[in-house]
């Protein structure tokens, strides 16, 4: 994991200077998951773990100022842009989670974890699971995904996390 790390901040570097609107790398896989770095024409990165089959996935992203989304993607959602909608997430038999008002944009459900202990909690539950149930607020079945591999997944997706954040140190003063 350590040649990685080495990786991830030689890829970010390079992505600066990225031609190309988008262009990743994948730094781990295991089970149904992989976790790349992703970088932008703009310059900035992000982190991404994921799980995918043909036209479906789910992914948690996290970006150097320390924010993480969720995002559910399914080629056969058409949602336009600005909207928003009230989900429900279930890991395995435990308790529901409500995302009120998830972004809906295109194909993709978009959900900013909270920066406290819910969102922590969270992504400790996804890294624990098994399954994870999309459901609508109705609590009426969505999508599921697999999530086989997801703690070794998560583990690295920190890491990358981790080295990004120390590329781009923010606000010195907060």
């Amino acid at each position: 994991m350590i040649r990685q790390i080495g990786m991830v901040a030689a890829l970010v570097v390079a992505s600066a200077g990225l031609a190309a609107a988008q262009e990743s790398e994948r730094l781990f896989a295991y089970k149904h998951w992989e976790v790349e770095i992703v970088g932008w024409d703009d310059g900035s990165v992000g982190c991404v773990a994921q799980v995918s089959s043909p036209g479906e996935s789910f992914s948690i992203w996290t970006f150097p100022d320390g924010a993480v989304q969720l995002q559910f993607y399914s080629t056969a959602w058409e949602f336009g842009e600005g909207d928003t909608a009230d989900l429900e997430v279930q890991i395995d038999r435990r308790a529901p989670w409500n995302l009120n008002n998830a972004e809906l944009y295109r194909n993709s459900v978009l959900f900013n974890l909270p920066d406290d202990k819910a969102g922590v909690d969270f992504i400790v539950e996804v890294a624990r699971g098994n399954r994870l149930y999309l459901r609508s607020v109705d609590g009426s079945d969505v999508q599921n995904y697999s999530l086989a591999g997801s703690r070794a997944s998560i583990d690295a997706l920190i890491e990358c996390g981790n080295v990004i954040g120390r590329m781009n140190p923010g606000n010195p003063f907060k």
